[in-house]
C-alpha cells in the first residue's frame, strides 16, 4: 500500500509566511495586552490601586484577553509548522514534558484571571494575578528555549541522542535569554500603552501607563541591542539583509509612538507601534532564515495548492476580528454610556 506524502505545503511559501507574520503580530498584540498589563498593574504603584474603577476594569478584560490570545496563538503556530515543521517538531519533542505542561499553566493560569475578575475582595486580587504571571511566564520561557532550539538543528540532534526522556531543555542561555527578556521587556511596554490608553481620563493611571510605555521601550532597545550583539556570525550577514532597515524603522516607529502617546494623540501611536511590532516579526523571521541557511530552505518544498482551506480559514479569520471588534465596541460604548448617566 503506497501511504500518501505530506512533505509538500498547501500555499505558495509568500501566503503562508505573510499570514504567519500578521497571524503572529496579533498573538503578540493580545498577549503583551494580558501579561504585560499584569505586570504593570501588580507592580505600578497607585493609591488604592484595587478599588480603583480603571484597575477593576483593566482586570475584568483579562480573562478575554487570554481567551484572545490563545486564540491568535494557534494560526501562527500551524503556519510555522508548514514551513518549518521538522525543526519545530523536533525541538518540541527534546523538551517533550516541559512543552505539554504549557497546557496545564495555561488552563490554570485562565482560572486565576477569572478569579481576580470577580474576586469580590480586594485583596485576593494581587494573589491571583501573581500566579497567573507565574504560570504566563513559565510559558514564555518555554516558548522562547523551544522556538530558540528549533533554529539550531545540530543542538536538538546532540541534545536527543544524550537524552530522549523529553526533559532537556536549551542550555545555551546566551542564545534564548536575551531574546527572552526582549520578549518581556517588550510586552512591558505594550501593557503600558494599553493601561495608560485606558485610564487617559484618570491622571494617575495615564502616568503609570505613561512611565511603565517609556521605560519599557528603554528596556526593550537596550535588550534588543544586547540581544544582536550576541548573535556571533549570523549578524553580518543579518545587517546585510533587509533586516537592518527594519530594525531602523521599527526604532523609528517605536519612538514616534512614544511622541504621539505623550501628546495624547492615541490613534497614531496605536497605529506606529502595531507597525513597530509587525517589523520586529519580520525581522525575527529573516533571522531564522539566516540562521538555517543551507540547513533548510523552505523554499525547497513542493507546492500543491489546497485553496479551499484557505478561503475557509480567511473567512473565519475576518469574522473572528469582527467579532472581537464588535465586542470591544460594546464593551467600550456600555462604559461611555455609564458614565454619561453618571454625569
Amino acid at each position: 500500500m503506497n501511504t500518501p506524502g505530506y512533505n509538500f505545503i498547501p500555499a505558495p511559501l509568500w501566503l503562508i509566511t505573510s499570514l504567519h507574520v500578521l497571524t503572529l503580530t496579533l498573538h503578540f498584540v493580545a498577549m503583551n495586552f494580558m501579561f504585560g498589563g499584569l505586570i504593570v498593574l501588580l507592580f505600578g504603584r497607585l493609591d488604592d490601586k484595587w478599588n480603583n474603577v480603571v484597575v477593576r476594569r483593566f482586570v475584568g478584560l483579562f480573562p478575554a484577553a487570554m481567551a484572545a490570545t490563545v486564540t491568535l496563538g494557534v494560526a501562527p503556530l500551524l503556519f510555522l509548522q508548514l514551513a518549518y515543521h521538522r525543526q519545530a517538531y523536533a525541538a518540541a519533542i527534546v523538551s517533550g514534558w516541559w512543552w505539554l505542561l504549557i497546557i496545564g499553566a495555561v488552563m490554570i493560569a485562565y482560572y486565576f484571571l477569572y478569579g481576580a475578575a470577580f474576586a469580590r475582595k480586594p485583596g485576593r486580587i494581587p494573589v491571583f494575578l501573581g500566579a497567573a504571571v507565574v504560570l504566563l511566564a513559565y510559558v514564555s520561557f518555554v516558548y522562547s528555549t523551544v522556538f530558540s532550539m528549533a533554529e539550531r538543528p545540530d543542538l536538538y540532534h546532540a541534545l536527543y541522542a544524550s537524552n530522549t526522556s523529553g526533559t532537556m531543555v536549551n542550555p545555551r542561555i546566551g542564545v534564548w535569554g536575551l531574546r527572552w527578556l526582549h520578549m518581556l521587556t517588550g510586552a512591558v511596554t505594550v501593557g503600558g500603552f494599553f493601561v495608560g490608553l485606558l485610564g487617559r481620563k484618570d491622571d494617575a493611571v495615564y502616568r503609570l501607563g505613561r512611565g511603565f510605555f517609556l521605560w519599557g521601550m528603554a528596556a526593550s532597545i537596550v535588550g534588543g541591542i544586547a540581544y544582536l550583539l550576541t548573535l556571533g556570525d549570523v549578524l553580518l550577514p543579518l545587517m546585510r539583509s533587509i533586516a537592518i532597515w527594519l530594525i531602523l524603522v521599527a526604532l523609528v516607529l517605536s519612538l514616534g509612538s512614544l511622541h504621539f502617546y505623550f501628546r495624547r494623540r492615541f490613534v497614531p501611536a496605536a497605529a506606529m507601534l502595531f507597525a513597530s511590532l509587525l517589523s520586529m516579526v519580520v525581522i525575527r523571521h529573516a533571522l531564522r532564515l539566516i540562521v538555517l541557511e543551507g540547513k533548510w530552505e523552505p523554499a525547497s518544498i513542493p507546492v500543491k495548492p489546497q485553496w479551499s482551506v484557505f478561503v475557509i480559514f480567511l473567512a473565519c479569520f475576518v469574522a473572528a476580528i469582527g467579532v472581537v471588534a464588535y465586542m470591544l465596541k460594546i464593551f467600550f460604548g456600555d462604559r461611555a454610556r455609564a458614565r454619561g448617566e453618571a454625569g
